[in-house]
């Protein structure tokens, strides 16, 4: 069972899940939230969220249901976490490049 769960040919939700909303759990503290510190670490979270992204896509199907409904409620959550994720990677820099010019 476990392996065919990290099999990465098989399908899977919930390891696109958890790949996506634990870059989100790690990412935080790599970015020192509060303080706004420029990381560049936070480089590999945003790529392991992409991951399960695309792993997201993988599961689509072509005929609509109320599964498919799932799916894209599941990309439009791993988008805010890209957007999150992004956000903190960006934001440092583009403060210190306001103060500074």
């Amino acid at each position: 069972m476990i392996a065919r769960f990290l099999n990465p040919r098989n399908r899977s939700l919930l390891r696109g899940s958890l790949l996506v909303l634990l870059s989100v759990a790690i990412s935080v503290p790599l970015s020192d939230f509060p303080n706004n510190r420029a990381n560049p670490f936070l480089i590999l979270p945003f790529v392991v969220s992409i991951a399960g992204t695309v792993d997201h896509v993988r599961c689509m199907k072509t005929r609509w249901s109320f599964y498919h409904g799932g799916v894209l409620l599941l990309i439009y959550m791993d988008l805010m976490a890209l957007s999150i994720i992004l956000f903190m990677l960006l934001y440092p820099y583009a403060l210190w490049m306001t103060r500074y010019s």
